[in-house]
């Protein structure tokens, strides 16, 4: 699903920028991917996904 409709970014590259990149707030995501520099309406579902993410990835790192 698209998140930034302004740079065409997905929920997936999101994911895929703070699994493979550490990205860990929007700051960051915002200098990697460009997510939230436009009209700023994609701000709260990136860090809700970011959030989400980080931890699914410590969940399932606690169960390995």
């Amino acid at each position: 699903m698209y998140v930034c409709l302004c740079h065409g970014i997905t929920d997936k590259a999101i994911k895929q920028a703070v699994r493979e990149e550490g990205i860990g707030n929007l700051r960051q995501l915002k200098k990697h991917l460009g997510v939230g520099s436009q009209c700023g309406r994609c701000i709260q579902m990136a860090q809700n996904i970011i959030d989400n993410t980080i931890i699914d990835e410590s969940l399932f790192k606690e169960v390995c």
